[in-house]
């Protein structure tokens, strides 16, 4: 698995709009939540069915292009990876949304690379440096501190808490997609496996919203269509081609270090768009957690001595 190349312009670039992009998904959400009646699942379903007709295009052309190109395992395994990291992933991190705010939201998720390092100890042996071990403490240092400024604002209310959670679930899940992710994007087309995957989880989403039997988001009016369009569009399909081309020419871990925008972009857009207060704890926090992420990226490229 090529987990890290060259940092070109062009990949640089396109992993950056990508990055900033995505991290529009959240204040989408916030302000559906604000402004209209629907619910989490509901909401999920409108983005993944909005956004639908673009990867069966993305399929049919790419299938064209290539042929099947990938075996009946691959097959799986990508629709393994779409419904855990746009269905089941989203699931929590739309719950998940409806109790804390965008920019701590967006700090938990961030903590997946940390995650994806857990997860290669677990299981494929692969031990944590007294260098890797200090940069995960950064992490955690830092939602700690963003934490505790949340807890400050919302006088310990303990939504917050199950609200923070359901979005460390969701990075949990998303740090399994990143790293099935990275390897599947080096063997199989990354137009093909983007579209196969996010059909995957469309079809995942869909299922639940038909038997959980509620019915009333087409009913909702306008607002709620909008935000599920611009969830579609700018928050979810753009961006996913985007990340996934990134992936394709700078490998998994270089792609992880230019993700650490998106805090940064989302408390931005958290304090413009939704009013969300910056406390200087949030920002320590955010600091740290980007410190650390960094730190984890640069020694995982820099070669053993």
């Amino acid at each position: 698995m090529k987990t890290s190349a060259p940092l070109t312009i062009g990949g640089f670039l396109i992993t950056l709009l990508g990055a900033i992009l995505f991290s529009t998904k959240a204040i989408f959400v916030k302000l559906a939540f604000r402004y209209t009646p629907v619910d989490a699942v509901s909401l999920l379903a409108l983005r993944m069915l909005l956004a639908m007709p673009f990867y069966l295009v993305a399929a049919i052309i790419a299938f064209r292009r290539t042929g099947p190109a990938i075996t009946g395992k691959q097959f799986g395994y990508i629709c393994a990876m779409g419904l855990m990291g746009y269905y089941i992933s989203s699931l929590f991190d739309f719950l998940g949304l409806q109790y804390i705010s965008a920019g701590l939201e967006r700090l938990i998720l961030f903590l997946y690379p940390t995650f994806a390092v857990l997860i290669n100890l677990m299981l494929f042996k692969q031990k944590i440096s007294k260098f890797q071990g200090q940069a995960l403490a950064l992490t955690y240092a830092g939602i700690l501190l963003a934490f505790a400024s949340e807890l400050q604002i919302t006088s310990g209310s303990s939504t917050l808490i199950w609200g923070s959670f359901l979005v460390f679930l969701c990075a949990v899940t998303y740090s399994i997609y990143i790293v099935g992710t990275g390897r599947l994007v080096q063997q199989v087309p990354v137009t093909l496996f983007t579209a196969y995957a996010m059909l995957a989880a469309t079809f995942g989403i869909m299922l639940h919203f038909l038997l959980r039997g509620r019915f009333d988001v087409f009913t909702m009016g306008p607002f709620v269509w909008l935000f599920g369009l611009l969830l579609a569009i700018i928050a979810t399909v753009i961006p996913s081609f985007l990340l996934n081309t990134g992936m394709k020419r700078l490998g998994s871990n270089n792609v992880a270090i230019i993700l650490a925008i998106g805090p940064v972009s989302t408390i931005l857009q958290a304090y413009l768009f939704l009013g969300e207060k910056i406390t200087v704890l949030q920002i320590v926090g955010t600091l740290l957690v980007i410190a650390g992420v960094l730190l984890i990226g640069w020694k995982r490229n820099t070669p053993e001595s």
